[in-house]
C-alpha cells in the first residue's frame, strides 16, 4: 500500500507591532485587508499598537479592535535614549516577528535600532533616494519633479536611508498642491504596505547589503 502524503504544515502566522502618531490610516488598511484576507491567508496578525502620544485616533482604531495598545511619550524620559530603551521595552514584549511605522512620527534610536533593525518596516511619500525628510512631497513640487510616489524600505541609523523593499509611483499633475498631491500618494502608500508587509510575512526575506529579497 503506498504511503499518504504528510500534510503541508500551516505557516507560521507572524507577529506584528504596529506603531502610529496620528489618525491610523495605514493601520486601519492593515487591519482591514488582515480581517479580508483571513490571518492565515495573509500571514500576519496585529498583535498590539504603540503611539508615542495619547488620544490619537490611531490607537482608537486599535482598541474598536480588540487590539493590545501602550504609549511611551518622550516628554516622560530624561532623555531621548531612556525613551528609545522604553520603547523598544515595550515592543519587545509582545515579541514581534516585524514593526510597522504606519505614520510614526518619532526616530527611533540606538536601543531600538539593535533589537529591530532588519525588522522595522516604515513609508516615505517620495521615491527614495529622491527627496528624503520630513517634506518629500513638498520638495518634489518646489523640484518641478514629473512624477514621485512612495518608497517601503527598513529603517536603519539615517534618515530615510534604509534598504528598499518596493516603491509606487505616482504622477505630478500641473494642477497639484502638496495637499492634493500627498493625498494621491497616501492612497498608493497604503495598499503598496499591505501587499509588502504581507509578502515579507508569507514568503520571508533576506536584506544583501542594500537589497532586499522576498523568498
Amino acid at each position: 500500500m503506498a504511503a499518504k502524503p504528510v500534510a503541508e504544515q500551516a505557516r507560521p502566522v507572524k507577529r506584528l507591532v504596529v506603531l502610529v502618531s496620528g489618525s491610523g490610516t495605514n493601520l486601519q488598511a492593515l487591519l482591514d485587508a488582515i480581517e479580508t484576507t483571513g490571518t492565515a491567508a495573509y500571514g500576519a496578525a496585529i498583535v498590539a499598537v504603540g503611539a508615542d502620544r495619547e488620544n490619537i485616533e490611531g490607537l482608537a482604531r486599535a482598541e474598536r479592535a480588540g487590539i493590545p495598545t501602550f504609549v511611551r511619550k518622550v516628554k516622560d524620559f530624561e532623555t531621548r535614549e531612556e525613551w528609545d530603551a522604553a520603547l523598544a521595552e515595550a515592543v519587545s514584549a509582545y515579541e514581534p516577528d516585524l514593526v510597522v511605522s504606519a505614520g510614526f512620527m518619532k526616530i527611533v534610536g540606538k536601543e531600538f535600532l539593535a533589537r529591530f533593525g532588519g525588522r522595522f518596516v516604515n513609508t516615505h511619500p517620495a521615491l527614495l533616494p529622491s527627496f528624503p525628510g520630513a517634506h518629500g512631497v513638498r520638495d518634489a513640487l518646489a523640484y518641478g519633479a514629473r512624477v514621485t510616489g512612495c518608497t517601503v524600505h527598513f529603517v536603519d541609523d539615517g534618515v530615510d536611508t534604509g534598504p528598499i523593499i518596493a516603491q509606487g509611483v505616482v504622477e505630478i499633475r500641473d494642477e497639484d498642491d502638496e495637499s492634493a498631491l500627498h493625498e494621491r500618494i497616501k492612497e498608493v502608500e497604503r495598499r503598496l504596505l499591505v501587499e509588502v508587509v504581507g509578502r515579507l510575512a508569507r514568503n520571508g526575506y533576506r536584506i544583501e547589503g542594500r537589497k532586499v529579497v522576498i523568498q
